[in-house]
């Protein structure tokens, strides 16, 4: 599913005003379709747009986080834009080595009209200023066609303490916003450091939620969230609840 520069333009548009002027305690919340079915439940559901997880899409194939390869995860991404009629935003990880011309066309190709791109490679955190010189060659092709998640894994791959990740987290933002990101990823960040990021970050910022206890995403929003993701948190719990149906079913 090719999306034509207008329909690209008019989807991203939408996509980009769900983030604007988000209230606190009312941000967007995106569910993560791993394949064609979930991602029509969750449109039925009445979700105004979705964000696919590369983790759950990787567990739906048969591999392991990290190790889609790109032409079936693209693949997948256009299983799950053709089904329904929402904007998608796809993870395509740390973008498969692709040039970002390139990128952009497989993600349009796809249907795509959002990525996520993550800022570490093999276990380690990429340059930050390398990073966002990418990141901004991907702005570039991509124009207005294209809304740009940038992911920060200062809590995963970087400084151990919280508040140093958090500062180190708000200054690859202020590079990656500047680069033309639309939003910003800090993933794996303590909920007590999310007013700090709140205060140093310009733009919205994605914040990861969770589907059984935690904070809501009302919560979670009153804290500065402006849009709530699950990663494969909605798949993972899919495959459980299918366990216990099967288990149920299983004659005695």
């Amino acid at each position: 599913m090719t999306e034509t520069v207008t329909e690209a333009t008019a989807k991203a548009a939408a996509l980009r005003a769900l983030h604007r002027r988000r209230s606190p305690g009312d941000p967007l919340v995106l569910p993560g379709p791993w394949d064609a079915a979930s991602a029509r439940v969750f449109a039925e559901a009445g979700f105004p747009a979705l964000a696919t997880p590369s983790a759950g899409i990787a567990a739906s194939l048969g591999y392991e986080d990290g190790r889609t390869p790109a032409d079936e995860m693209f693949a997948a991404v256009a299983r799950i834009v053709r089904s329904v009629d929402v904007p998608v935003s796809a993870d395509i990880e740390g973008g498969y080595g692709i040039a970002p011309k390139e990128l952009v066309e497989r993600l349009l190709e796809a249907g795509a009209v959002g990525c996520n791109l993550e800022d570490s490679e093999d276990g380690a955190l990429k340059d930050a200023q390398e990073h966002a010189d990418w990141l901004a060659e991907v702005r570039h092709a991509a124009a207005d066609r294209v809304f740009v998640n940038a992911r920060i894994d200062t809590f995963i791959r970087g400084d151990s303490d919280p508040k140093r990740a958090a500062e180190q987290a708000i200054e690859r933002a202020a590079l990656y916003v500047a680069a033309g990101a639309d939003c910003v990823y800090p993933i794996g960040a303590p909920v007590d450091v999310l007013p700090l990021l709140r205060s140093g970050i310009q733009g919205p910022i994605n914040v990861h939620g969770t589907v059984t206890g935690g904070p809501s995403p009302a919560e979670l929003g009153e804290l500065g969230a402006t849009r709530i993701t699950f990663g494969p948190q909605l798949q993972r719990a899919a495959a459980e609840a299918l366990r216990d149906i099967t288990a149920d079913a299983l004659p005695k």
